[in-house]
Order: structure tokens, then sequence, then C-alpha cells
């Protein structure tokens, strides 16, 4: 069971908890940065155990447990964090709270499902749909980078002066514009990219209640 397509699955889930846990023991922006870095590479993990899986021929029933369980922690304890740092900004809300109830569902309808659930044919859109979540939150967890900087940068500056920094017809020389720039096409980017995966949410979690219908019939 310890191979290594396993032990990159356990570490993933093992990450996702601690995501939320660098938010409290480190200060911003370097829990912003921890974050996005431990986000980044656990996703990478996502890939690299399915490929050593298929590639070596290790493929196992816990592997097949553990790695949904897995990417599901991931982005829904991302997605709790992330809330905490916007606030309840309705862009990101919405598309975060349908992408939760999704997992949640399919979860559910998994274990009352049991052995059954295996058989249950997994659809590349859904693998898309798990990758583009993670490109979402890895985008909206370097807004936070972002916007860091700029605060300090700007930090005991008239608010003109900013403006006009920003508008460009003041001389830049601490790159403000740049980072201000960054910091929007980040959160831009995340969310419609976050909007996108909780359409495609809504579609495999639909998709996979319809090839569970026939084994909820009594």
């Amino acid at each position: 069971m310890w191979n290594l397509p396993n032990i990159l699955t356990v570490i993933r889930l093992i990450a996702a908890p601690m995501v939320a846990v660098l938010f409290l023991y480190f200060t911003r922006p370097y829990a912003d940065w921890a974050a996005l870095i431990l986000f980044v590479g656990a996703a990478l993990t996502d890939w690299v155990d399915g490929y050593l899986a298929r590639a070596w021929k290790q493929e196992s029933k816990m592997g097949a447990m553990l790695d949904p369980i897995a990417d599901k922690a991931m982005v829904v304890i991302a997605l709790v964090v992330l809330a905490s740092v916007f606030g309840l900004d309705a862009l990101f809300v919405l598309p975060a709270a349908l992408i939760v109830f999704r997992e949640v569902f399919v979860s559910g309808l998994r274990e009352f499902l049991g052995d059954v659930a295996g058989t249950l044919q997994v659809t590349k859109l859904a693998k898309w749909k798990t990758t583009v979540q993670m490109v979402a939150i890895a985008l909206l967890f370097a807004v936070g980078i972002f916007e860091h900087y700029l605060v300090m940068g700007t930090a005991g500056m008239d608010r003109d002066i900013v403006l006009s920094v920003l508008d460009g017809t003041v001389e830049d020389p601490s790159h403000l514009r740049l980072i201000y720039q960054g910091m929007y096409a980040a959160w831009y980017s995340g969310l419609a990219l976050l909007w996108i995966a909780a359409a495609l949410t809504i579609i495999t979690g639909v998709d996979y209640f319809r090839k569970a219908l026939p084994h909820l019939r009594d």
C-alpha cells in the first residue's frame, strides 16, 4: 500500500489543513506566500501521483479512496481560508458555495452507494473541473501577496499622489503600478476561473447524480 503514488496522496491530504494553519501562525504576506507554495506544490502531486500509479501499475484501492478525498479537502479548506481573507464578497462567495455544496453532496452520495460508487466512471470533465479549481484558488492566493506589497508601498503617501502613480502620470520607482495591475489581474482571472469551475462543478455533479440514480431506486 505504501508505494510512492499513495505516499504523495497522503502528503496532499496532510497539506490541506496546513493551508489554514499557516494563517494562524504566520503574519501576512508570509502566510500568503507559504499557502500559495504549499497549495501549488500539493496540487502538482495530484497529477504526479496519478501519472506514476498508471505508469508503474501501482493503482490501489487505498489510492482510489484517498485521492478524491485529498482533492476535496484541499479545495474546500482553501476556499474557507480565502473567504476569511476576502470577506463576504458575492463574486467570490457564490461560486465557492456552489463548489462546497457539490463536493458535500457527491461525497454523501458516494458514502451511501458504497462499493457501487467505484463503478461510476469519472469523466474527463470532472478532471478538468479539479484542474480549473486548483488554478483559480492559486491565483486568488496570489491576490493577497500583491495587496500586501501595494499597501506597504503606499503607506504614508498622499491619496492624490498614489492615484497619480497608478495612473502613470508620476514617476513610479517602486513599481507600484505593476503591483496594482498584478493584483487586479490575479483577482479577476481567479474569479473568472472560479465561476467556470463552479459551472463545471454543477454539471459534473448532476452527471454523477444521473449515473447514481438507478442505484437509488427501490
